[in-house]
């Protein structure tokens, strides 16, 4: 199944993807998606109901996209774990994950603006694949992961690399207002066959920059899972990105940072393509 939130002017709704076509799913007794991934198998059984006898729907194209969850619980993000990335970037291969994280106000969705801050002159693109929990843990072996994600969706971290790389903590160049748009949908885990084996890439107007494989990621999945509910309780909501692969703009000789007037377009195999403007900050 496809989740999505979205709104025809009256407010912010979650939204079963049906093709063409969305269904509420108010229907099936849910508001958002967050109270729907809270409620597990449970809501899972009603959105199948839906899909079967889905009533009532709405034509994509008549809908504006919001980012799926509107305020995650935790926004995770993993750095350099791609090792051509971490290679291109200076930086050594890690033997750990680095961990950073990404505020509310940087959450936005497909096709709404990436809104480009006047105290930065170095705003840099990087796709990135997420996973989703929908189970909570605590502790959670490697072994178990499937048990606790949800599914999966695109985030494109965007990162200020002045702010981002004046210090050795990085959240502060990466969580500006819309540095997070994410969507267009939350996939469930039963329609992606591997999500170690998923096409991403990166388009800035029209010209792809970065091209590369979720089977190239150094920490995958489980051992993220595992190492990161050593830590942290894990919720229904919560959004780990996976780290970016080679080809951002600060490494390129000259660099290539986004301006206004530049589209960004992430896709990713399976889950879609993440679609936003660049605009300069009101």
């Amino acid at each position: 199944m496809r989740l999505l939130t979205y709104t025809t002017g009256n407010g912010a709704r979650a939204g079963l993807a049906i093709g063409d076509q969305i269904a509420d799913l108010a229907a099936a007794g849910y508001g958002d998606v967050l109270s729907f991934l809270q409620d597990g198998d449970k809501a899972i059984e009603a959105a199948q109901k839906l899909a079967a006898n889905p009533g009532q729907t709405i034509n994509r194209s008549d809908a504006t996209l919001l980012a799926p969850i509107l305020v995650p619980p935790k926004f995770i993000c993993i750095g350099l774990n791609y090792r051509d990335h971490a290679i291109e970037s200076g930086m050594a291969i890690p033997t750990l994950p680095t961990v950073f994280t990404k505020y509310h106000n940087a959450v936005t969705g497909d096709g709404q603006p990436i809104e480009l801050p006047a105290v930065s002159d170095q705003v840099d693109y990087e796709a990135e694949f997420a996973f989703v929990i929908g189970k909570t843990g605590k502790n959670i072996p490697a072994d178990k992961w499937q048990e606790h994600v949800f599914g999966y969706t695109i985030v494109h971290d965007v990162s200020a690399r002045d702010y981002q790389l004046a210090t050795s903590q990085w959240t502060i160049g990466k969580t500006f207002d819309t540095f997070g748009p994410l969507g267009p949908e939350l996939v469930s885990k039963d329609e992606i066959a591997d999500p170690h084996n998923l096409r991403i890439s990166l388009e800035l107007n029209g010209q792809v920059l970065q091209d590369s494989n979720t089977s190239q990621l150094i920490f995958k999945i489980p051992y993220l899972i595992e190492y990161l509910s050593k830590v942290m309780t894990l919720v229904p909501g919560d959004v780990i990105s996976t780290g970016t692969p080679p080809g951002v703009g600060f490494a390129r000789k000259p660099p290539i940072f986004m301006k206004a007037g530049d589209e960004a377009v992430i896709k990713i195999d399976g889950i879609g393509e993440l679609r936003n403007p660049v605009i300069a900050a009101p």
